[in-house]
């Protein structure tokens, strides 16, 4: 009996040596199919007509999506000659993503696009992804969902995204991983940081954006709430917290515009004690404030000054991620704070 066991035991260790092999292997595929798809990827999402939408406009007509290209859109309008006699061609442009969702595409639809990526995380590599676009384009519904705690299909990307880590992490402790998550949530308001985890009433201290240590490139915000989370309905619980006191306003151009960049961060810690192996990397899903045309938003006053520092940020990420795909030697994230926070998870080997 005590030959057998020795047996067992040596056929179990080979196993386990062998299983975390094929684990580690599977990790390095995953990242290389992920880098030949592109560390920066740029996906299109046209939301559908709104029922006030629907009585001004019938349908879609200057929108084409060719359906053997997933990856195309089309737009054209009618070229009107300056004299007006003569009617030509309409005016066609092409324009190429890496992939195009039509107003039919479902949450899940655009989640399995970014399900890899977000993989990726759970791997140990930094992953961000932006909801950007115009104020009223559906940024907030594709990454939250109409209402956090609403069914479940309709559910946005984090907390989908949370769902598939949670998951993955219980795959992965048969392996003999254990994972720890913390999640916080801020927004970037007139350039300054706010906490939306705080409990109502409590303003908090300042909060401003630090190296960890000197000479570090990470980065850090001290004083802000980091909460540990386990499953899902925490996850839910805290984007309804933090929705309640998120900086909105109504503008000529949307009901309820949000007038910040909310930043929802999830702060993943895995260990394989048996091997003495450790990962960390962080997942962020940024809900981006919407860009507006000042003539068109009717803005005075605070909400001027809100439009202004909205599309000085934005411009300012434009220009990060234009450095990065040039591979330029210098990106300028401290132009604004929102790429500056965000510099961890932009550059490198970050998706």
């Amino acid at each position: 009996l005590r030959e057998l066991e020795a047996a067992q035991r040596t056929l179990l260790a080979e196993h386990e040596e062998r299983i975390h092999l094929l684990e580690m292997e599977r990790r390095r595929l995953h990242n290389d199919i992920q880098e030949l798809k592109g560390n920066i990827r740029v996906f299109c999402r046209v939301r559908p007509l709104l029922p006030e939408e629907r009585e001004r406009q019938r349908g879609l007509p200057h929108l084409h999506f060719p359906p053997q290209d997933p990856r195309s859109l089309v737009l054209t309008r009618p070229d009107d000659s300056q004299v007006g006699r003569e009617r030509r061609a309409e005016l066609r442009y092409d324009f190429s993503f890496d992939r195009v969702f039509p107003p039919g595409a479902s949450q899940q639809e655009i989640f399995q696009e970014i399900q890899l990526l977000v993989q990726s995380a759970l791997d140990g590599y930094p992953v961000c992804i932006f909801a950007y676009g115009q104020t009223g384009s559906g940024k907030t519904f594709t990454m939250e969902g109409p209402e956090p705690a609403g069914p479940p299909e309709r559910r946005g990307m984090i907390p989908r995204a949370v769902r598939h880590l949670f998951l993955g992490a219980r795959d992965l402790a048969g392996k003999g991983w254990q994972y720890r998550f913390s999640a916080s949530f801020l927004e970037i308001y007139n350039e300054a940081l706010r906490d939306l985890l705080l409990a109502k009433g409590d303003r908090g201290s300042e909060l401003e954006i630090r190296r960890l240590a000197p000479g570090s490139d990470e980065l850090h915000v001290p004083n802000l709430t980091w909460v540990p989370v386990e499953s899902e309905e925490q996850v839910l619980e805290l984007l309804v917290r933090a929705g309640s006191q998120r900086s909105v306003a109504r503008t000529g151009l949307n009901e309820r515009s949000s007038r910040s960049h909310s930043v929802f961060q999830l702060r993943i810690q895995g260990e394989h004690a048996a091997r003495d192996l450790r990962c960390a990397s962080s997942l962020t899903l940024v809900d981006l404030a919407g860009s507006e045309r000042l003539e068109k938003s009717g803005s005075v006053g605070n909400r001027l000054r809100e439009t202004q520092s909205i599309n000085s940020s934005l411009s300012s990420l434009g220009l990060v991620i234009s450095a990065l795909c040039n591979k330029e030697p210098h990106i300028p994230y401290r132009n604004s704070k929102l790429t500056f926070l965000l510099q961890n998870c932009l550059g490198g080997h970050a998706k």
